[in-house]
């Protein structure tokens, strides 16, 4: 039986929930506690920053890194179940802050390094936050990496205009939440047979419960509108140069939000970094599938396999 086979039958160790309470923000949280782990993996999600689309994926790399670390996500500000921010629209550079700030509050004691893995907007969260907790970041990975605008991309321009419309943006989380009236039964049924149709339980599970609230909608659309706004500006190249040998970046083979153009700028720019081309198919998306969660998981267990932490 091949570790893929294996691993998809096996009873995983399920990943804790919990809220956090991060500066006064009631934080969604993902984890499973090592029993005496050599290092910490630190997970932050795209837009939409729903941690449930990534349960599979932190579970089975729990399991792929043998125990040895506790692996804990954390889901963006007020792209959450619950409308605990009374409908505030939180910018990247706040969840930039909220994500530097969990480092400083709930993980200040850990003495064991820390592992920063991103995926997609996650990626560019996680570089600022590296920059800023170098005492306690050792590692960083990027996954799917959205870390600048792809002008040939017309799906990237239509959100981008979409997202910088206060009336259409409205219109469309209005259009999304009131399929949230729904039975849960009647919705799980739409998205299983509309954008799930190959999608995890987990996945589909996290649309149903999180994107089709209101807050959540509007949330996502206002992240990416200052998303887009950001990116008029070049990546931080020179910090990732200095630091290269502590980066690892996946791209995908087809991947408007990563495309391989950003791939050979990073090639260029940093020559001798750490980079890798997905080719099964899995897409930018991964999360939404088990198969895509475990190929990208055992990626990621091998990268951190292969590094020594001091």
């Amino acid at each position: 039986m091949s570790l893929e086979t294996n691993l998809l039958a096996k009873a995983k160790r399920h990943a804790a929930f919990r809220l956090c309470d991060v500066s006064n923000y009631t934080s969604e949280i993902l984890e499973i506690q090592a029993d005496a782990p050599s290092l910490h993996v630190l997970f932050v999600p795209g837009n939409p920053g729903v941690i449930f689309f990534y349960k599979d994926f932190v579970e089975y790399l729990y399991e792929l890194l043998g125990g040895t670390a506790s692996v804990t996500a954390i889901g963006h500000v007020s792209q959450t179940k619950k409308n605990w921010e009374h409908g505030r629209l939180f910018s990247l550079h706040e969840q930039i802050d909220h994500k530097i700030d969990f480092i400083r509050e709930e993980l200040k004691n850990t003495e064991i390094p820390i592992v920063l893995i991103g995926h997609s907007i996650g990626s560019y969260i996680a570089i600022e936050m590296f920059k800023r907790s170098l005492d306690k970041v050792k590692y960083c990975i990027g996954l799917y990496p959205f870390l600048a605008l792809n002008p040939h991309s017309k799906k990237q321009l239509l959100i981008g205009k979409i997202a910088e419309s206060r009336i259409i943006s409205a219109a469309l989380s209005c259009l999304i939440a009131s399929l949230g009236l729904l039975p849960v039964w009647a919705l799980r049924f739409i998205v299983r047979n509309s954008v799930g149709k190959s999608w995890s339980a987990n996945a589909v599970e996290a649309v149903c419960s999180h994107l089709s609230q209101y807050h959540t909608m509007k949330n996502v659309l206002y992240m990416a509108m200052t998303e887009f706004s950001e990116f008029s500006e070049a990546p931080d190249w020179t910090f990732i140069v200095e630091r290269k040998a502590q980066f690892a970046f996946l791209f995908g083979d087809d991947d408007y939000w990563a495309p391989l153009q950003v791939l050979e700028e990073i090639s260029e720019q940093v020559p001798g970094i750490v980079t890798a081309i997905e080719q099964e198919n899995h897409t930018h998306s991964f999360c939404c599938t088990e198969a895509g969660s475990l190929w990208v998981a055992q990626h990621v267990a091998n990268l951190i396999k292969n590094q020594t932490f001091k």
